[in-house]
């Protein structure tokens, strides 16, 4: 079996894993009464084939490894701030900095869907800190980034959506700054 191939599985099994353990784990916010999935934690030195280092933030939902590949984060818009095709979008810089001081310099846990690169060649993840943060999901609870859904990486949009509605309800981040 190549190296491919077992990160592949590897892969697969991590997110029906997480999977799992996100259906079941749900719990009541008592403070408004919703249901809210807790993303699972992962602990990045648990997964070492599936880790690497951050060595630079290119944008608010795109980081660049110290294999030299590129991650597009999965299931989040964040605002522009580095396309030339483009001007900077309202909060743009904002969410390039907050997503740098997640993750600049530290190990990160990655987790792929079932696509597992865009039409860029980036890699498609879900990014974990070692203390189990889900980066993905809190650049959108802090308002930082919107949900993008793109077929066939949807593990977490539930939780994503939900995220934004709550950051947007609470004029959080973007949904305060940005008309």
């Amino acid at each position: 079996m190549t190296k491919r191939t077992q990160r592949l599985i590897t892969g697969l099994l991590l997110v029906v894993a997480t999977a799992l353990v996100q259906r079941y784990s749900k719990k009541i916010n008592n403070a408004d009464n919703l249901i809210i999935s807790k993303a699972p934690v992962i602990n990045a030195r648990n997964f070492a084939s599936s880790t690497a280092a951050v060595v630079r933030v290119v944008d608010g939902d795109t980081i660049e490894l110290d294999t030299g590949e590129k991650v597009r984060y999965i299931g989040v818009n964040a605002p522009e701030s580095v396309d030339p095709r483009k001007p900077v979008e309202c909060f743009g810089k904002e969410a390039s900095e907050y997503n740098k001081s997640l993750v600049e310099g530290k190990a990160v846990g990655l987790v792929g869907d079932v696509g597992d690169k865009d039409k860029y060649g980036r890699l498609l993840r879900y990014v974990y800190l070692n203390d189990g943060t889900f980066v993905n999901l809190k650049l959108v609870q802090d308002g930082y980034a919107s949900v993008m859904t793109v077929q066939p990486n949807v593990a977490y949009q539930k939780e994503f959506v939900a995220a934004q509605s709550k950051a947007r309800e609470n004029k959080v981040g973007l949904w305060n700054a940005c008309k």
